[in-house]
Formats: structure tokens, sequence, C-alpha cells
């Protein structure tokens, strides 16, 4: 990447750089993309290492396969998630980032897809890991959901699965 490209994203010339961008400076720099868009970063620990073969057209596709229109319980049509991005992504912009012809969405293209899905951003970077099934992403739409989850990765590995074991217990008890 020129330094110049770097001199320009600092001065605010540039103001949606691509993935691939983000990506690269994000390697230069030691952590992974995903990172760009987390709400928050804990005391300083690097993400884990960006790698896999789904990319953003993979989890995209994925998206469209799992999340389902509530009014006709079909997939969602590209005309249906261009209009409820508000303008930021046309019918030809989802269709283009969703076959892998726009490997490079901008930021905001990935913000406007996220949002439409109910997911975090960082879901649609290729972190080696495989998609979320669509019960995940139905339970990660309850804030309560997404609080607990956010909270329990901030624990020890350790603490982490004696809350797993008590979430197991609360679910024998009710079932």
């Amino acid at each position: 990447m020129a330094r110049s490209y770097v001199t320009n994203l600092r001065k605010g010339r540039i103001e949606s750089p691509g993935y691939e961008k983000l990506a690269a400076i994000a390697k230069a720099m030691g952590f992974a993309p995903e990172v760009w868009f987390e709400e928050s970063v804990r005391d300083g620990t690097k993400a884990g290492a960006v790698e896999g073969t789904h990319g953003i057209a993979g989890r995209v596709e994925h998206l469209f396969e799992a999340i389902r229109n509530p009014k006709t319980g079909e997939p969602y049509t590209n005309a249906e998630v261009a209009r409820m991005t508000l303008g930021d992504l046309s019918e030809e912009d989802v269709e283009a980032i969703k076959a892998g012809s726009v490997s490079d969405p901008t930021v905001s293209q990935v913000v406007a897809l996220a949002s439409v899905f109910g997911v975090e951003p960082s879901y649609l970077l290729d972190r080696g890991e495989p998609p979320l099934d669509g019960e995940l992403v139905d339970a990660l739409r309850s804030d309560t959901v997404r609080a607990i989850t956010r909270e329990s990765s901030r624990l020890a590995d350790r603490e982490r699965r004696l809350v797993l074991g008590i979430v197991r217990q609360f679910g024998d008890s009710s079932g």
C-alpha cells in the first residue's frame, strides 16, 4: 500500500476505504480487520488470525439463505435488501457483492448490509469461521443475548465453561 494512500486516509481525503485496504492496514498493524468494526477493543488483546475461504460473498449469500422475509417466509430479494439500506446500496450493488464480483466493498456498504440483516459488520469479514446458522442469528437479535455474549467473552475459558454449565442447567429445568 502506498504511503500517499495512508496519508490521504489520515487527512480525511478518503472517506470510505474498501475492505482490502482495511485488511492490509490491519495486517501491517498486527490485528484482524474485523477489529475496525468492534464496538470496543479491550486491554489491547489482538484478535485472531484472519483466514478462511467463505469471503464476504459467501457470508452475504448465507444471510440471504438463513434470514427470511417475515411477511413472505421467502428469502429477501436483492431489491428488498437494497430498499432496506435506505439508498446506501443499489440492487446492482447488492447483487455484485452477493455474487463476489465486488470483492472489496466499502466500509459503508458492509455496514449497510450488516444493518439490514441484523448482524455486526465484523460478521461479514472473512475470519475463517463457519457462517452463523439461522438459530444463532435470531438469538443474537436479542439485546439480552448480545449482552450475555459480550460479558462472557471477557471471562477466562474456565469461567465461560462454568457459565455454560449454569445456562444448560436452566435449560434442563425448564424443559
